[in-house]
This record gives structure tokens, C-alpha cells and sequence, in this order.
């Protein structure tokens, strides 16, 4: 094959190389594997920009999430190796523990189960969880961290039974209507695991609520704030904010109550934030902002223990509303906007004459066709009457065909009529 039958294209946008070498005007022409191509080369036509924006490209440095929190100190490979060769030495060695699990009389002691899965695994899991439903990206925008401390949250509903909080768990309002038990080690350190040896530690406790303030959408409302913690004593704590349960709307939907723990670096004073009881059921005075605060304070503390439920509206709310917050209880509904339907027209092609009809009358009118109609072949005492037993071996004869597809769907037992 002869290369005079091909455009060359050179490597400069200044022209084209014809077969004797000699430079030819640029005419944007190509061919390429076999086929002539003019105009531009596919993708020349747009700006590098426009590509970017088209193609949804972002730039990782700019989007890339940062994490907040602690890092963990975690042993050699060897030591670990070390470490599960010497308990498996340990349970080999067992001579009970073997005749248990040979005559499955063996018991497991699940609350070490727990405890070892809060240790391993446990956290990294929540943080999926937490981002799963939103939690980082409502609080802390594009910053996340790792809960290196466990948060155990739960409250009392009776004498003898209690609701804890677990990883996006629904609670109704009527169970969270009194300050929660809050439990977690105070002595321990995030980074290495653990028991700190430098003193006394002081740590930060809030709850706050990205989905309840009505008057700004990206504001939320705090529910309790108790600062200076020490060691892990909750009561010891300096109360900023005294606690508020959840007041989700009727028809609102579900809430999110999140529980954020915060390792100071020391004793702080935050009586800047220091809400009067007065104040304590003022909503607006509640607004708060989780993003703002961690960057004002990121120098003196660090996100360290993450805990959060669902709740929803129920009944008890009414006099939560009227006697406590002293206000009318709103009440949320859905809007549907009615569906689009296009002018009527003398001819409508390809379309049943009577679906068409219908979809231009009132529907209560058409409705009431459908129910007469059924109601008509309903005896009051023997019932409706029998289905033919061979529908459609029937002839149906003299009537339009728009009416002969309703007969028959009437036989089958299909379409409108059987939705009354």
C-alpha cells in the first residue's frame, strides 16, 4: 500500500507534512483507520476546563477528607504473631476448655465478646456507620475521625429496663425524656490504648441535632454540653447546657441525636458558651454549630468518642410542646403537586378513547362509575357473580374495539376495575 494514499499528522499544530515532506497547510483532515476525518480532533473543540466541569473531575487535594482525630499506636507485626501464637499455646493446653467444645457445653461470655470487639474493630465500624448516615459530613464537613474512645450511652425508661444507644438505633422521645447514663474510661489514653499515667484528664461531652433548628437549615440545635469532665466522672462535669430530649415534628421523619466526646488538652474555660437556665428552653438560644466550634478550640481539644440514635414523633411530644416549650406543635405534611396533563385534543392518536376521556373528568366522578359498575353485578347475599370459566372463548360482537379491550379485561380480572 502506497503512504501517498495518507495525511500525516505532524507533531505541531502549525501544519500537515505531505509525502514529499514539504509542510501543507493545516486542513484539519485525518484519516484514520481507513475513514476521512474533518474538523477538529475529538476533545479539541473544548477548553481542558470545560472537559473537567463535563466530566465531573474534582481535584483530590482540594476534596481529599483530613482526619481530625487521634492516631493509634499499634504494635510490630511480631509482637502481634507473638501475642496470638501464645493464646492459642493457652487454649490447646486446655484440657476443660476442649471437653467443653467437644461436648458442646461450652459458654460463650458475650460481654467479653463485646469488649474485645470494641477494642479491634469495633470503632473503625462506627466510623462506617457514622458516615453511612451523614454524621461527618453534617458536623464536621469535610473532616472525619476515627472513635479511639467507646461511648457507652443508654437511658432508664422504667425501674427495670433501659434503652441504650447503638450505632443509629431508634429511640422515641418518650423514652429520652430524662438526662442519659454516659460511660466511658476517662484514664485512658487515645493514642497508645492505654491507661494514661500524666494525671488528671479532662474531657468535653455534647449532644447536638443537625436536623432540628426550623429557622436555618445548616444550624443545629444543642441538647446538652457538660465541659471539664474529670477523669470520666459525667456528674463531676461543668454543665453548660443543661439536657433537652428530642422534639421531632410530627411528620418530620426521623432525627439524628449525636453524642461527640472530646479530650482536652487541660483544664479549659468555656463559659462563653455557658447557657442560663432561663434560656434553657429558648430553641433559638440552642442554635449551635459543631464546625464552629472545633475550629475555635481545635488548638485545646480532639474529637475522640462518637455515639448516636434515630427518633421520631410520637404522642408524647403534644404536651412537650404546649407545657415545656410553649408552643403550638407543628405539624408537617407532604405536598404532592398534581401530575401535568396536556390539553385535551380532537384526534388522539394511538391512545384508548375511554382512558383518554377519563383522564380529563373528575376523578371522584370516575371512581364512582367504577364502584356502580361492580356493585351492579354483586348479588347482596350470594356475592359477586362467577368468573366464565373460559373468558375469552366468549365472542364478543357489535361493539367498538375500545370497548371490546375493557370486556376483556373485565373477564380476565384486569385493570381499573378490580382497584375497587
Amino acid at each position: 500500500m502506497s503512504c501517498s494514499n495518507f495525511l500525516i499528522r505532524a507533531g505541531t499544530r502549525s501544519g500537515l507534512l505531505n509525502t514529499q515532506g514539504t509542510a501543507a497547510p493545516l486542513l484539519n483532515v485525518l484519516v484514520r483507520h481507513g475513514h476521512r476525518m474533518r474538523g477538529k480532533a475529538p476533545g479539541e473543540a473544548r477548553s481542558m476546563e470545560q472537559r473537567l466541569q463535563e466530566e465531573n473531575v474534582s481535584d483530590p487535594e482540594v476534596t481529599a477528607r483530613i482526619n481530625i482525630g487521634f492516631p493509634q499506636l499499634r504494635p510490630s507485626r511480631s509482637v502481634q504473631l507473638k501475642a496470638r501464637l501464645e493464646h492459642l499455646k493457652a487454649q490447646r493446653a486446655n484440657v476443660e476448655l476442649e471437653k467443653q467444645a467437644r461436648s458442646n457445653t461450652l459458654l460463650i461470655d458475650l460481654d467479653k465478646v463485646q469488649q474485645a470487639y470494641k477494642q479491634t474493630t469495633g470503632q473503625y465500624d462506627l466510623r462506617l456507620m457514622a458516615d453511612h448516615y451523614g454524621i461527618f459530613d453534617h458536623l464536621f464537613g469535610s473532616a472525619y475521625f476515627i472513635p479511639r474512645v467507646a461511648l457507652d450511652i443508654w437511658y432508664d425508661t422504667d425501674s427495670s429496663s433501659s434503652s441504650p444507644v447503638y450505632n443509629g438505633n431508634v429511640i422515641k422521645p418518650a423514652e429520652a425524656t430524662k438526662a442519659p447514663h454516659v460511660s466511658f474510661d476517662g484514664m485512658l489514653d487515645p493514642i497508645t490504648g492505654k491507661p494514661a499515667t500524666n494525671g488528671n484528664s479532662y474531657w468535653t461531652l455534647l449532644a447536638t441535632n443537625p436536623d432540628a433548628h426550623y429557622t436555618q437549615t445548616s444550624a443545629e440545635c444543642l441538647h446538652w454540653f457538660i465541659a471539664n469532665i474529670p477523669n470520666g466522672n459525667v456528674k463531676d462535669g461543668e454543665v453548660l447546657a443543661e439536657y433537652l430530649q428530642p422534639f421531632p415534628p410530627k411528620g418530620f421523619g426521623y432525627q439524628r441525636i449525636v453524642f461527640v466526646l472530646y479530650k482536652q488538652q487541660g483544664k479549659l474555660d468555656l463559659s462563653s458558651y455557658m447557657l442560663s437556665a432561663k434560656d434553657s428552653k429558648n430553641l433559638e438560644k440552642r442554635t449551635f454549630s459543631t464546625l464552629d466550634f472545633y475550629r475555635q478550640q481545635q488548638e485545646h481539644l480532639t474529637p475522640a468518642g462518637l455515639a448516636f440514635y434515630q427518633t421520631n414523633w410520637d404522642e408524647s411530644l403534644t404536651q412537650f410542646y404546649h407545657n415545656v416549650l410553649e408552643l403550638k406543635e407543628p405539624i408537617y405534611e407532604y405536598d404532592f403537586p398534581k401530575p401535568y396533563l396536556a390539553d385535551q385534543k380532537f384526534f388522539p392518536l394511538k391512545q384508548a378513547f375511554n382512558l383518554y376521556m377519563d383522564k380529563h373528568r373528575d376523578p371522584k366522578q370516575v371512581n364512582k362509575e367504577y364502584l356502580e359498575r361492580k356493585l351492579m353485578k354483586t348479588h347482596p347475599f350470594e356475592g359477586p357473580e362467577k368468573p366464565l370459566q373460559f373468558p375469552m372463548a366468549h365472542p364478543i360482537r357489535d361493539v367498538p374495539s375500545w370497548q371490546k379491550t375493557e370486556i376483556r379485561k373485565e373477564r380476565l380480572g384486569t385493570g381499573r376495575v378490580q382497584d375497587y
